[in-house]
């Protein structure tokens, strides 16, 4: 695997002072840090210069920190699959052929964006509904009751006397025959002190697919711009640009996996992390989850 460390003579990295564009009158960020296929992006421009290879790769920890190495093309064993880019709206798209929901298969196809600037996942029909029905009728877990306070329509009760939830697997196959296993597809949401739900973090769409943040965590994720494809592989995000595989003891072969959710996890033994509820939570508050819905909104608005 190929890395890059930029010195500062080479890139600057500054706050802007005047906000404008369709940003400035709701979901006003302090930056953007620009990634996408057009010229205009960070790893054109660097590519341009002959800073580093035409390519980029992230990776998400379960924690939200991870890495971004520019000019890394993968390596030899990660999964791949062709790139799908309309060069009148250029993205990094993927076509999908089936979708495994613990041991339900189902043959789907449809085209979904990959999109790093996006926390969590948006689907329409009928992905949406098969994969989160799916889901409902094989998570071990009582179903939080209807809450117009968060964005998400699938969430459960967790507390600390039930320190485990059985949920189960995810994967995506691309027409290309590749194998995209769902990490994580939930998120934990603090409704008030000592009481959390575990949410599975997908939205409804009406209309596009796309893939957020929250699916490809534990991956590194390699958008190859050179070579247009998407690869992705298993990985420790927390290590040195070399990061370790990730250990596959924590998922089972019946495809419902044994896992905890909580604001703290610690992980045992037998791979089952356990439920430590603390006042200083990392977990996403229901005042976060208000802020998140409205994001999301204005999101689809503007998709």
């Amino acid at each position: 695997m190929q890395s890059l460390i930029i010195s500062l003579s080479l890139a600057l990295i500054s706050c802007g002072e005047t906000q404008t564009g369709s940003f400035l009158d709701a979901a006003a960020p302090n930056g953007l840090f620009g990634l996408g296929i057009d010229e205009i992006s960070v790893p054109s421009i660097l590519a341009q210069r002959g800073v580093a290879s035409n390519s980029f790769s992230m990776c998400f920890g379960h924690d939200g920190i991870g890495r971004i190495s520019f000019g890394d093309q993968g390596s030899s064993d990660q999964e791949e699959t062709p790139l799908d880019i309309n060069p009148q709206h250029p993205t990094y798209a993927i076509s999908i052929s089936r979708i495994t929901v613990g041991n339900n298969p189902m043959d789907l196809e449809f085209s979904t964006i990959f999109d790093t600037g996006t926390s969590f996942t948006y689907l329409a029909d009928p992905a949406y509904t098969y994969i989160t029905q799916s889901f409902h009728a094989q998570v071990q877990a009582n179903r939080h009751v209807p809450d117009s306070r968060i964005p998400f329509e699938y969430c459960y009760d967790i507390s600390s006397s039930e320190a485990r939830i059985l949920t189960p697997d995810i994967s995506l196959r691309t027409v290309s025959g590749s194998l995209f296993p769902v990490v994580d597809a939930g998120q934990v949401i603090s409704i008030q002190e000592h009481e959390y739900v575990y949410c599975l973090a997908i939205v409804k769409s009406m209309k596009l697919n796309i893939i957020g943040q929250n699916f490809m965590t534990g991956l590194r994720m390699v958008f190859d711009r050179e070579r247009k494809i998407l690869g992705w592989k298993k990985l420790n995000c927390y290590d040195s640009d070399r990061a370790n595989p990730l250990s596959t003891n924590s998922r089972n072969s019946s495809g419902i996996s044994p896992k905890s959710y909580s604001p703290e996890e610690t992980s045992n033994p037998d791979g089952v992390t356990q439920l430590r509820p603390q006042n200083n939570s990392s977990s996403l508050t229901l005042y976060c989850s208000l802020l998140l819905m409205l994001l999301l909104v204005y999101g689809a608005i503007m998709l």
